[in-house]
């Protein structure tokens, strides 16, 4: 729109190219939030369109995991979860690590699957990756109510104590950073689908081997002396689960400093991220 005057145009808002890496127009986020709004109810509300169960679909990702891992990693493997009982445990690392797995693999395939809407109208392309951000934050919002009422279960009954303390406060940060990790990993992964589509197939066994590189179905006191725990204690991802359990049950063995280390990855790859996909979003239309 643009107010005319007798003199010149004033227009309201006004698209020229991008001249610098660093130019990421950060502050049209802000502009379209009412846009960002709309993708996530979007997001959101489409999962449970034409389903039978609707939105229980949503408690249905934490149950059937953690129930494998019982049969496997605590009746067959017999693996110790540092005094912690089972099902909390496998429970409370599948919450945090089905968030993480969701950000990254639908924000890996945001050039692809939203070319016929980025060919026509102009918004911040990374409104897009941000909505399955928050979308999925609310399914872990479900999903960590369903773990509290499991936590609250097992407190009644005497087998667990739920480690009341300051450290709860720390809850959201370590949510943060797995959605930074996700949003971060994800429009990297989505900045080079646009040309190799042979990440969007990697992308899924990726995620499927971090998983067990990272503590979820085992502590991390279960890999002291064993050759390959450096790998896994170095994965940004392990002092966030491990944090994330010790805010809600106190394990022992784990360093509040320890999560410096994942904060500044997050950082550096959000940062790398956002200027990869600015500067293949000028582009992109022309190899998807």
């Amino acid at each position: 729109m643009n107010h005319y005057n007798s003199s010149e145009e004033i227009w309201d808002l006004e698209i020229r190219p991008t001249t610098s890496l660093f130019d990421l127009k950060l502050k049209d986020l802000w502009n379209y939030r009412d846009l960002l709004v709309l993708f996530v109810r979007r997001d959101f509300v489409a999962q449970d369109k034409q389903t039978i169960l609707g939105p229980p679909w949503h408690l249905i990702p934490p149950v059937l995991p953690t129930i494998m891992f019982l049969l496997i990693f605590g009746k067959i493997a017999n693996i110790p979860t540092d005094g912690i009982h089972p099902v909390l445990f496998y429970m409370s690392g599948i919450t945090l690590w089905n968030y993480f797995s969701a950000c990254i693999t639908n924000t890996s395939n945001t050039f692809v699957a939203n070319a016929a809407i980025f060919g026509k109208v102009y918004f911040p392309r990374l409104v897009i990756p941000l909505s399955v951000v928050f979308s999925n934050m609310v399914r872990l919002g479900i999903q960590f109510g369903l773990l509290m009422v499991m936590v609250g279960w097992y407190a009644l009954s005497g087998d667990v104590k739920v480690n009341l303390g300051w450290n709860w406060i720390l809850l959201p940060v370590r949510v943060l950073l797995r959605a930074g990790l996700g949003l971060g990993l994800g429009i990297i992964i989505s900045s080079l689908t646009t040309k190799y589509r042979d990440f969007t197939v990697l992308i899924t066994f990726a995620v499927q081997l971090l998983l067990y590189a990272t503590p979820v179905a085992y502590p991390l006191s279960y890999l002291e002396g064993r050759s390959f725990a450096p790998f896994i204690i170095w994965n940004p991802l392990s002092a966030v689960v491990e944090g994330f359990r010790y805010a809600l049950f106190g394990t022992t063995g784990f360093e509040i400093a320890s999560l410096w280390y994942p904060f500044v990855f997050m950082v550096l790859v959000l940062f790398a991220g956002t200027m990869i996909f600015s500067k293949v979003e000028r582009t992109f239309m022309d190899t998807v």
